[in-house]
Order: structure tokens, then sequence, then C-alpha cells
């Protein structure tokens, strides 16, 4: 009998498509996973998000994977440790990239400071830097407002990491929804009220267009550094965006991690866009921490023409309760998206 009070939370469809199913156990091609997290950054209990290092390299084995970038550095002691627990430790399959102190910025004459600090952290063996979403969202200067990332105040920063060599792995914003009321027509519903701090619609947030015109700006300003728009460019409900900065920036890379939900539910043209910049995205999962099944449905994503499949492990799939379909990427393009995109811009993993 139906019930007609049944709780969306409830809700479990089960699809009744017959498709042709592809499962891949292994890569096709070598992989570098260009976004993932090792280290202590993000931990509930402070511990590494890996406690067995060994293993996670039987897995990559298994799976072929090559290499990981680790976007958990920080600066200071917590560099030196994730360096020396991975990138030391096991030559040729880790880089770790390194964060900057934007608590720097409560006051004046921070963006030389930060730019210090960074030149310190790829003298300390930092291959990168990870950007996160909290420029834009919470930094804040001397007077209480919102520094941005075309803060002119900034602009040291940004040419300090151009002159070093190392690339910017940079995460603004987060998905559009996050920035929209939420209530029945949110698609992130489920999602938003398990994590409400992740609602970025209230009048303390800039618009989520403010945050994109910022990223651009950014990147048009500092033409000798390069910058990889995590998270499909940051917009990935709009992969006209990410095309369009593609085309206009030589300096802009994106890499695909954590919105295959979203790619997979457009798959003609996230498949178009690889093709017309196989250079130019790096393949990435930003799973914490690494997950054997989790790379499996990466692996048939990108190498078959599979239809109607999960994106997640999770029940129910919060990042969106819909399917999707595989991209058949051509086995030129697969090898410079799974590794030989991330080789060039992260020398230290080839």
């Amino acid at each position: 009998m139906c019930d007609p009070d049944l709780p969306l939370s409830r809700y479990r469809p089960v699809s009744q498509l017959r498709v042709p199913v592809h499962e891949v156990g292994r890569a096709r091609e070598p992989v570098v996973d260009a976004h993932i997290h090792l280290g202590r950054w993000l931990s509930e209990d402070g511990g590494w998000m890996v406690g067995d290092v060994p293993a996670l390299i039987g897995m990559m084995d298994e799976l072929n994977l090559r290499g990981m970038v680790n976007l958990d550095g920080r600066w200071g002691r917590e560099l030196a440790e994730n360096i020396e627990r991975y990138d030391a430790a096991h030559p040729g399959r880790f880089a770790t990239f390194c964060h900057v102190d934007w608590s720097q910025t409560a006051e004046p004459g921070f963006g030389e400071r930060l730019a210090d600090q960074l030149r310190r952290n790829v003298a300390e063996g930092a291959a990168g830097l990870k950007v996160w979403k909290d420029v834009g969202l919470r930094v804040r200067d001397d007077r209480g407002e919102l520094v941005m990332l075309d803060d002119p105040r900034l602009d040291p920063l940004w040419a300090a990491v151009g002159e070093a060599g190392v690339p910017i792995a940079l995460h603004t914003a987060d998905p559009v929804a996050f920035f929209e009321p939420v209530d029945e027509r949110n698609e992130r519903l489920e999602l938003l009220a398990a994590r409400p701090d992740w609602n970025f619609s209230g009048p303390e947030f800039p618009p989520f267009e403010r945050l994109m015109e910022a990223m651009e700006s950014m990147i048009a300003k500092h033409p000798a550094t390069t910058v990889i728009g995590v998270h499909a460019g940051c917009w990935p409900e709009n992969l006209g965006f990410a095309g369009r900065l593609l085309d206009a920036y030589p300096n802009f890379h994106i890499d695909i991690a954590a919105r295959i939900a979203e790619l997979g539910r457009q798959p003609r043209a996230t498949r178009a866009l690889m093709l017309r910049h196989p250079d130019r995205v790096l393949f990435g999962t930003d799973e914490i921490p690494p997950n054997r099944e989790i790379y499996r449905v990466h692996f048939r994503f990108m190498e078959t023409d599979d239809e109607a499949f999960a994106h997640s492990l999770d029940d129910p799939p919060l990042m969106g309760r819909w399917t999707i379909s595989g991209l058949d990427l051509p086995d030129d393009v697969l090898r410079k998206v799974y590794a030989g995109n991330a080789l060039k811009l992260v020398p230290r993993l080839a």
C-alpha cells in the first residue's frame, strides 16, 4: 500500500533500466590523482588521513595509480612532516602542496608577508600552493571586510607563486545551490540539511557570480602564474564558463575532483570540453580518505560509455539523486587527463 507521507529521506527508488555494465577494476592507463587529502588538516581527530602508507601504495599499484598530489601540507612543521611522510619517503609517488596562513590578513601589509611565506614553503619542498574557499567567503582584513581573490593586496602572493614556478590548486565558491535559498527547489536540499554550514545564501556572503568574477580577474592579471581551477573550474554546472576561461587564459587548467556527479549528468558537454582542451584537464577525486571503489567509479566514468550508473557509494547519494553516464575517452586524451597533464605541472611526480 502506498504511503503518501513517506519522507524523502526514506525514498530509495530502484531503477528498472537494463543497460550494459562495464566495471573497471584497474585504470587502463597510469593515473595521477591530482587532488587528494593525506595530511592531518581535515581529519576529525587530528591524525593522518592515511594511517598505513605502505598499504596505500599497495592500493595505488593495484589500481594503476602512479602518483598523488597531497593538498594538506599547510606550512612550517606541518609541511615538513607531510613531505617527510610522503614525498621524501616515497619519491615519485607523492607531491605535497602547501598553504599560507590567511590569519595574516588581519594586519596591514599581508600581501608581502604571504608572498614571503610562500617562498619559504617552496624552498622547504612544497610542490604547489592550495588556496581554499575561505578566501572570498570568510577571510577578512583589519577592517573586517572580506578579502577576495582579485584584491590587489594579494598581487605579491600570486606573483610569487609564478616566480617560484609552481601551480595553484584553487578552490573558490562551492556548488551554485549552496548560494541559493534552502527550500524545496534547491537541488542540494538533502546535503545542505546534513551540512548547514555549507549554506552561503546569507547576506554575509558574496554572490556566487562575484566569486567567479574575482577568480577570472586574478587569473587574467597574473598570466605567468599557473592556476588549476579545481572542481571543474569551480563552476561545473556551467561548463561554458570553464571552456571560455580555458580558451582565454593559457595559464588556466581544471581538475574534475569531487564533481563527477555534475560532469556525469552532462556527459556530452564534458567529453567535448576534454576533447577540445586535452592538455588542460587533470584527473582528481578529492576523496577523504582514498577509496578503492570510488576510484573504480571514476575509471568507469572516464573509460566506458555506460549509462545511468551511481556516482557515489553513499545511500542516499547526498551529492545528487541522479545517475551519471560515462565519457568513453579516446586513449590519447585519457593518457593526458589521467596523468600527463599533472606530470607537466608537478614534475616531482615524473
